[in-house]
């Protein structure tokens, strides 16, 4: 099979085209012909530190594809059921464990950039019927941190307040969730292009962070304080969600875009009796979950571009620019 290698060395020239032989199936495992993968800023922080790598990798986590062979002892999947791989693996349902976070894919194990994977048969997600490949290769890593953000994370119901922030992957499957599930949006851009995009999935409200630096008093001030605040920016944006949120209110802590360490406002959060969760994707059983709310909802994911499998190196590009409005994709 043809794969992808992410190996030591200079993230130029890191990112590798091979032909390896076809993973061995064992007795509970599913061999996956993969038909898409897409990309999430941990797979660009991976890249980038490919210097400190000490054996190649197959890269990205996220990847949906068709059942081509079971193992003896498997009994829930079969030749040609449409399936999307879990992020952690072997986390499959409870809190997550030291075991189950070394076994994420694209990190210290192989992911999904590959013809095929193998997997054992507890790993595989059912796909939505309504969605392509392309469409439910982005679910594993956005779209289920999005879930739990908004569901495990806290509980969100209809007439809540949520902030999201930009317009990456996590955050447009955040405000596709919401307003499912009958809350009101606001979002943060400093595109114009994109605001009206925001709009049109349904945001009330977008703030240009650029124009207004203190946004989170602004969105306290159209809302009276959000209820949950999807924290994407980390360092850089912490404050500006505690600013936003309503007293006793909930922040999603996800990612680190703007740094990973800072000072933060510890006085405004014990004040407001804010309750910070660190959300890390989740387990199979959320990725059921939340397969189950697309299915029912009919969401469908927001795809930037696609790219083709030769040119995935073009699609880590496009990433590392910021100008995509949704996820990006490799056809595999």
């Amino acid at each position: 099979m043809k794969a992808f290698e992410l190996r030591p060395g200079h993230p130029d020239d890191a990112l590798t085209l091979v032909t390896r032989p076809s993973p061995a199936l064992g007795p509970a495992d599913v061999r996956v012909r993969v038909r898409a993968v897409s990309l999430n800023y941990r797979d660009l922080a991976i890249l980038r530190g490919a210097a400190s790598r000490t054996a190649p990798v197959v890269p990205l986590s996220d990847g949906a594809g068709e059942v081509v062979e079971v193992g003896a002892a498997v009994t829930r999947w079969r030749v040609g059921d449409r399936v999307t791989a879990s992020f952690f693996p072997t986390w499959h349902h409870g809190e997550l464990s030291e075991a189950a976070h070394a076994q994420a894919l694209g990190g210290s194990r192989d992911g999904m950039l590959a013809e095929e994977v193998v997997l054992p048969e507890a790993a595989w997600v059912r796909i939505p019927a309504h969605l392509s490949f392309e469409q439910a290769a982005t679910l594993p890593c956005a779209g289920v941190t999005a879930y739990q953000a908004l569901f495990e994370a806290t509980h969100l119901t209809p007439g809540d307040t949520v902030l999201v922030q930009g317009s990456g992957g996590v955050s447009i499957f955040a405000l596709q969730l919401a307003r499912a599930a009958g809350a009101r949006v606001v979002a943060t851009s400093k595109s114009a292009a994109k605001a009206e995009r925001l709009r049109a999935l349904g945001a009330s409200d977008v703030i240009d962070y650029r124009a207004v630096p203190a946004w989170g008093a602004a969105v306290r001030e159209l809302t009276g304080g959000v209820d949950v605040a999807v924290e994407v920016g980390g360092a850089g944006t912490f404050d500006q969600s505690v600013q936003a949120l309503r007293f006793g209110g909930t922040m999603s802590l996800i990612g680190v875009l703007t740094g990973a360490r800072g000072e933060v406002d510890l006085h405004a959060m014990f004040r407001k009796r804010l309750k910070v969760a660190g959300v890390y994707v989740g387990s199979v059983e959320m990725a059921e979950h939340f397969a189950r709310i697309l299915a029912h909802t009919s969401i469908e994911p927001i795809i930037d571009q696609v790219f083709e499998f030769a040119d995935a190196r073009a699609a880590y590009a496009r990433l590392a620019t910021g100008e995509h409005f949704g996820k990006l994709v490799v056809r595999v």
